[in-house]
């Protein structure tokens, strides 16, 4: 479906920072909204109920996404 450089990429033409990273954990936070997301780093796809979490947690949907 996506992969996490590819969320990352999403994530920050929307607002969100790096905070910090936590092993292979990427922690992004929007500073206007304060929502904070949470990026594995590892090889190949996310699965998709994953990548449906990070985005819920970003305050984003799966719609916004897909338009990129």
């Amino acid at each position: 479906m996506a992969t996490a450089r590819e969320v990352v990429r999403f994530l920050k033409r929307h607002g969100f920072i790096e905070k910090r990273q936590s092993g292979s954990h990427l922690v992004l936070q929007n500073p206007r909204t304060r929502y904070r997301a949470v990026v594995p780093i590892h090889p190949g796809d996310l699965p998709k109920g994953l990548l449906h979490r990070i985005l819920k947690d970003a305050g984003l949907e799966i719609p916004d996404f897909l338009a990129k």
